[in-house]
């Protein structure tokens, strides 16, 4: 959105050396007011999302330009400035909800864009020519109840290339979903996309199945990449979702979605394109005057698609949080599943480390590797870990993440590796590997043996999965031998999540291993695995 800035002309003689100059001189030009958008934040009460005499107007609510913030008049009424590109929103408030979409988008925004959007010759379609402002851009809200705890979805990267891959995401991660989950709403945290944007919409049905509002965060793979400047590549985007950044209110909790793709000239001698992490002033803007709007002691969640550590202009948002004692930011782009804790290594001024979420990506490794019983690539991440989704609980200021695998047991929560057979001579130089898939550095990890004796500790490790080296290497082996219809897995990768221990001397026989976890939440998971030991 563009910062909107009133110049005002004005007529004067300039004195220079004692002498008055008089001669040559030109009237700075007029420049014409900004435009006035005038509407009514109001209680739709027959539903019908049109302002009639029974309605009620809803003072005190928050109404943006995309950089002003005002609150509703005791009307309802507010008054904005626009130019012609623009989108109007209602932040809304807690009890509310805006209207829904035929697949459950939130419709919280008015796109004002006269001309329509300037994507002449854009493989993908931006925004139809909306015409004159309307005399008054309504907002119609209807009352709903968000107690103190409630639950989200979060959706990482589903980043479908074709309505194959949407299936894959339907059967894989939505099914399960459906008519089991308690979240009141859900998130996709970019990507939606593999820059085929018309799998926008189908995927947008398969995820209304859930029935759940559903919120959007724009990333790198759902830009224009015909466009020449930042503002215009957002244009497909903003026809179906609408505004890239926009805040709302659910609970207890303040929800900031940010859009932190920077589209940027790469190399002017060969007119290349690309991205950066970047949220750019007037966003920064924004989300000073927003956040200058929220209490201190509220929970302020901030949903972005590249992680925060990743974002060129990062510390103008640090300065903007780090002195509120309750924030959290969730990021994914990088499929793989990490917690991070900003410090003052990287430039964090703050009392505590900020806790940066990078959620897991629904579409694990790009749907890369061998396909299972119903088709569907494993999708392993390279950091070892499954693909899936998370569900984030909140109560009051506090929250706690619960990772989801896809197409398994919720329970399954870690990876045991080692091998299926040790000779004794053996065991006391074999470790015991333990992939926990949501883990962290404030995670403990213990192991013990046949389910008697004490509990030992893990050692929290920097390598990369064993487990995800043998199966690329067998699936690379196998594409060598014979081309299948697969993608080859990506590169391993450091996991962050990654503990192991060596065994102690043990007797031929099969011998059983477990691994307990708990994580900084204090949820505890088990995890099993059985070893068959021979002797020399």
């Amino acid at each position: 959105m563009r910062s909107f800035v009133v110049l005002f002309a004005f007529a004067g003689l300039f004195a220079i050396s004692g002498v008055m100059l008089t001669e040559g001189y030109t009237q700075a030009p007029q420049v014409a007011p900004p435009q006035m958008a005038k509407g009514v934040v109001f209680h739709d009460v027959n539903g019908n999302r049109l302002r009639d005499a029974g309605d009620e107007p809803r003072p005190g609510v928050r109404v943006s330009n995309g950089n002003q913030i005002v609150v509703t008049n005791e009307q309802g009424e507010y008054t904005l400035p626009v130019d012609d590109d623009t989108a109007l929103f209602v932040i809304k408030p807690r009890g509310w909800r805006t209207p829904l979409s035929e697949d459950n988008l939130p419709q919280f925004y008015y796109i004002h864009k006269p001309n329509g959007s300037a994507d002449d010759g854009f493989k993908y379609k931006g925004v139809a020519p909306t015409g004159p402002l309307p005399a008054s851009v309504d907002f119609p809200l209807y009352p709903q109840d968000e107690p103190e705890q409630f639950k989200a979805l979060l959706f990482g990267d589903p980043q479908p290339r074709n309505q194959q891959e949407v299936d894959y995401i339907t059967h894989d991660v939505v099914e399960a979903l459906v008519g089991k989950t308690d979240a009141s709403f859900g998130v996709t945290l970019g990507d939606i996309a593999f820059d085929n944007l018309e799998t926008f919409e189908p995927l947008n049905r398969s995820i209304a199945l859930l029935g759940i509002p559903w919120y959007n965060v724009i990333g790198n793979h759902d830009i224009n990449y015909d466009a020449r400047n930042r503002r215009n590549a957002n244009e497909t985007y903003e026809r179906i979702y609408g505004p890239s950044y926009y805040s709302f209110d659910h609970g207890p909790v303040h929800f900031l979605v940010l859009d932190d793709i920077e589209w940027m000239l790469k190399d002017p001698a060969t007119d290349k394109w690309g991205y950066r992490g970047g949220f750019g002033p007037e966003q920064l803007e924004f989300i000073r005057n927003d956040l200058a709007m929220i209490p201190e002691d509220q929970l302020v969640v901030l949903m972005m698609h590249i992680p925060l550590i990743q974002v060129n202009d990062r510390h103008g948002l640090y300065r903007l949080i780090e002195k509120r004692p309750f924030s959290l930011s969730i990021s994914a782009h990088t499929h793989t599943m990490e917690h991070h804790y900003i410090t003052d290594q990287d430039g964090w001024q703050g009392p505590k480390p900020h806790h940066h979420i990078i959620n897991v990506t629904v579409c694990g490794s790009w749907w890369s590797g061998a396909p299972d019983e119903r088709g569907i690539p494993h999708a392993m991440m390279s950091d070892g870990g499954p693909n899936g989704c998370s569900l984030i609980s909140f109560d009051g200021q506090k929250y706690s993440l619960r990772f989801l695998p896809a197409g398994r047991d919720p329970n399954w929560q870690m990876k045991i590796d080692l091998p299926e057979e040790l000779k004794t001579s053996k065991t006391t130089e074999t470790p015991v590997y333990a992939n926990v898939f949501e883990g962290s550095i404030h995670s403990t990890v213990e192991m013990r043996l046949n389910e008697m004796g004490e509990w030992k500790p893990m050692e929290h490790v920097g390598e990369v999965d064993p487990l995800f080296v043998r199966t690329a290497e067998h699936e690379a082996m196998l594409l060598d031998l014979k081309p299948n219809d697969w993608r080859k897995m990506p590169k391993p990768g450091i996991c962050t999540h990654l503990w192991k221990l060596n065994l102690p001397a043990l007797p031929p026989g099969q011998h059983h291993i477990e691994v307990r976890t708990t994580d900084q939440f204090g949820q505890t998971d088990i995890g099993h695995r059985s070893v068959r030991v021979v002797a020399d």
